[in-house]
């Protein structure tokens, strides 16, 4: 019995050793040599001060901003700590009403703008923490944000052209904008 005990003694020590030492140490030791920026939590900057973090949504919702994807978090928007979908499935009235209100409300904020609305500005991602949107909903808005800034619909256009990221690997995904660093980019001009 005392053998059985030392053994199970000396295997749960060294693994809590290998496992809740060594191996956190060595992962966070190559996280912060080979992705500096993503393993300090990739934050973004104003006036020296971190004001968040490219890999998570924040919410906009002035009209001289680029708004985000909605977000299912519930109560705050785009809180980590709720992340998550809402899991309405597409036979629910709740997503259809939650999808129509969405569309109600970025017409009521653009009425002039008879574009096709970009599914991901009426529809909440699967964890309710995009810090993206897609090129088709950052132009989409673009008119709306240059009246509220008093610039050029070209030039914030140009802007969020410049923001635009590729597709991973050439291929997966679409064209996309980090709303948060375009939106500082925008704070930083003039009309």
């Amino acid at each position: 019995m005392k053998t059985l005990l030392r053994a199970s003694l000396v295997l749960f020590l060294a693994l809590t050793l290998l496992t809740g030492v060594a191996y956190p140490l060595l992962v966070t030791g190559l996280g912060q040599a080979l992705f500096p920026a993503q393993a300090a939590g990739s934050l973004l900057f104003r006036d020296g001060r971190p004001i968040g973090s490219s890999l998570i949504g924040q919410p906009f919702g002035e009209a001289r901003y680029i708004w985000g994807r909605p977000s299912a978090t519930a109560p705050t928007p785009n809180n980590a700590q709720a992340s998550g979908g809402s899991n309405l499935g597409p036979s629910n009235p709740a997503l259809l009403q939650a999808v129509e209100a969405r569309i109600a409300a970025l017409r009521a904020a653009d009425p002039g703008n008879t574009l096709p609305i970009p599914v991901d500005l009426v529809t909440a991602s699967a964890s309710g923490l995009d810090p993206e949107i897609s090129l088709a909903g950052a132009r989409y808005q673009a008119a709306r944000v240059a009246r509220a800034r008093g610039l050029s619909e070209a030039e914030v256009l140009a802007l969020v052209d410049r923001h635009a990221q590729g597709q991973w690997f050439g291929f997966l995904g679409e064209l996309r904008v980090n709303v948060l660093a375009l939106n500082l980019t925008l704070d930083g001009r003039r009309p």
